[in-house]
């Protein structure tokens, strides 16, 4: 939405910004010539708009997405820091695996997290001993220790609590 906003504008900005300066070319009446004050105040007043947009628009846009997304989970579930944190590990090192609605993810090699315990969510502790023993003892298609330590143990409360959602 503040993308919208922020693309309307800048285009009114431009367009308008084009319009005065055609309306200020052309023939000019012989009877009033621009005087060196007014071309310096349209100048001036050119640049402030272009300041103003050039800085005001960033900041608006910092504003609009200053309250980030990351720890509002599927069906309104808010997460923790550590499960947030784990959601960003997810993406990033078993997303191209696992299905899991809650991170948009739609790998096809491992199961679907979602419907693994029979659609009715996981526990911590087994998607915490999946990561470090991996699937088959570490000799299937999951190795063990894909992430470790705190890592681990945040994409273990990440996939437990938005699993099945």
């Amino acid at each position: 939405m503040i993308g919208t906003i922020v693309f309307v504008i800048v285009f009114l900005a431009i367009g308008l910004t084009v319009v005065m300066a055609a309306m200020r070319s052309g023939r000019k009446p012989r009877s009033a010539p621009e005087s060196r004050g007014t071309r310096r105040a349209w100048g001036i007043g050119i640049a402030v708009l272009i300041l103003v947009v050039g800085l005001g628009l960033p900041i608006l846009v910092y504003v609009g997405n200053r309250d980030n997304s990351v720890q509002d989970g599927p069906a309104g579930v808010n997460l923790t820091s550590a499960e947030a944190s784990g959601r960003l590990i997810f993406a990033k090192r078993c997303a191209t695996c696992h299905t899991l609605s809650g991170s948009n993810a739609v790998g096809r090699v491992g199961p679907n997290l979602d419907t693994l315990n029979g659609g009715t969510g996981l526990k911590a502790s087994f998607v915490l001993n999946a990561i470090q023993q991996g699937r088959a003892r570490g000799a299937g298609q999951m190795p063990a220790n894909v992430v470790v330590g705190t890592e681990a143990q945040d994409v273990a409360a990440y996939v437990a609590r938005v699993a099945g959602r």
